[in-house]
């Protein structure tokens, strides 16, 4: 492993996690990096919030195929933080299906399919890493989704979505409870 160019630092910034996991991709599709490497630099990334942001906003948005088949590495790393990558995981899948209810309005379909493509993305990632604090924060996410009220409350008033988003974004998470 190239080591200069993937290692993370302790406080990764948001910009360098993008940076860095863009750079693991790369090496990821030609096949420069073991397994091990892999989950090392992923596990250091979900550390913190902005890592693991970082990490999942160009994961889960790339061109790569990779993304589409996460190795056992890539499934580990996650588990490692589980609550950061509970709490990812479960407003990505909330955030991507709204953002592709928004594209289709505005008749930007290539948009509203990648926006799909990485509520794809998610969902298998969800089911991969299997994690009962994903659960809890799906069950929490869908109460709030419906009642308007509860933990996501504030997430989902900030994003300001509508009836029709939320209502999606609830039949989405109960397609992984």
């Amino acid at each position: 492993m190239s080591q200069s160019s993937l290692e993370v630092p302790a406080a990764v910034s948001f910009e360098q996690a993008i940076a860095l996991t863009q750079s693991l991709l790369s090496q990821v599709e030609a096949g420069t990096l073991s397994e091990t490497d892999i989950a090392t630099v992923i596990s250091a990334l979900v550390k913190t919030e902005n890592g693991a942001r970082g990490f999942f906003v160009t994961y889960l948005t790339s061109e790569s195929s990779v993304a589409d088949s996460p190795s056992d590495a890539v499934i580990e790393a996650l588990r490692s933080s589980p609550d950061i990558s509970a709490e990812l995981l479960v407003k990505n899948i909330a955030m991507s299906t709204a953002q592709a209810i928004f594209h289709h309005r505005q008749q930007k379909e290539d948009m509203a399919k990648g926006s799909e493509r990485v509520s794809q993305r998610t969902t298998k990632l969800i089911q991969l890493v299997d994690l009962p604090s994903v659960r809890d924060r799906t069950q929490q996410l869908m109460h709030s989704a419906k009642t308007g009220e509860g933990t996501y409350k504030a997430f989902l008033e900030r994003w300001h979505y509508d009836t029709e988003q939320r209502q999606a974004i609830s039949q989405a998470l109960e397609q992984i409870k």
